[in-house]
């Protein structure tokens, strides 16, 4: 489930680190779905590929 997170990070250039911090979460959660040990919920899931959409469409910038 959330391989679809990790591909909208890479396709902004995006690493863990950044994304942890750019969302106020641990890095080993990012880790977590990144290596399919974990997953978040579908919602969760949900709102961060719509953030990261919104921010690929402002040519990764984020919204201030």
């Amino acid at each position: 489930m959330s391989k679809r997170i990790k591909e909208a990070r890479e396709a902004l250039g995006m690493s863990r680190a950044e994304m942890a911090r750019e969302f106020g979460m641990p890095i080993r959660t990012l880790e977590n779905w990144d290596r399919e040990i974990s997953s978040p919920p579908m919602w969760v899931e949900n709102l961060i590929l719509e953030k990261l959409e919104n921010w690929k469409g402002q040519d990764g910038k984020q919204n201030e």
